[in-house]
C-alpha cells in the first residue's frame, strides 16, 4: 500500500526514518570510539547524537501513525502497526540510554551501554527495512484502488 504523506510524489516517512537512523548510528561509533580510548568529549557528541535523533525518530513515528490509521487493507495495517510499534520500542530504548547517560558528567558510555546501543541500532534498522515495504507503492501486498474518473459534462 502506498504511504498516505507524500512530498513530491515519495513517502515522508522513509525521508524522515534516516535521520534518526544515522544519528543512531553515528552515537554508536562515537560511543565505540570513546570505549576504545578516544576523549570523553566524543562520548559527549555520541549523547547530542542520541538526543537529535530521538527528535527525528518522533518525527517519523508521526508519519508512520498517519500511514497506519490510513491503512485500508488489513494486511497493510498489521505491517505498519507493527512497524510503528518496532519504532517506538528502538525510540524508548534510545531514551533510557539517554537517561542512563545524565548520570555522567561527560554523558559517555561504559562497554555495557555501548552493547544495548548496539541492540537499538540492530532493531532500529530492522524496522527500517519491514516498515519500508509499506511505503513502497510497487509492493506486490497491496494493490491501490484508483476510483474511475468522473465525466464532466
Amino acid at each position: 500500500m502506498q504511504s498516505r504523506l507524500l512530498l513530491a510524489g515519495q513517502a515522508v516517512r522513509p525521508l524522515l526514518l534516516m535521520f534518526p537512523l544515522g544519528l543512531f548510528t553515528m552515537a554508536v561509533l562515537f560511543d565505540l570510539a570513546t570505549v576504545l580510548g578516544a576523549p570523553h568529549l566524543i562520548g559527549t557528541l555520541a549523547y547530542w547524537n542520541i538526543v537529535a535523533g530521538l527528535v527525528g525518530g518522533l518525527l517519523a513515528a508521526l508519519a508512520a501513525g498517519v500511514d497506519a490509521f490510513g491503512a485500508h487493507d488489513p494486511k497493510a495495517a498489521r505491517i505498519s502497526f507493527l512497524s510503528l510499534l518496532m519504532d517506538f520500542a528502538v525510540l524508548i530504548l534510545f531514551a533510557v540510554l539517554t537517561l542512563m547517560r545524565i548520570r555522567s558528567p561527560d554523558r559517555a558510555a561504559d562497554p555495557g551501554l555501548l552493547v544495548v546501543e548496539l541492540v537499538g541500532l540492530v532493531l532500529a534498522g530492522f524496522g527500517a527495512w519491514y516498515g519500508g515495504r509499506f511505503g513502497d507503492p510497487y509492493a506486490p501486498m497491496v494493490r491501490l484502488q484508483r476510483r474511475p474518473p468522473v465525466p464532466q459534462n
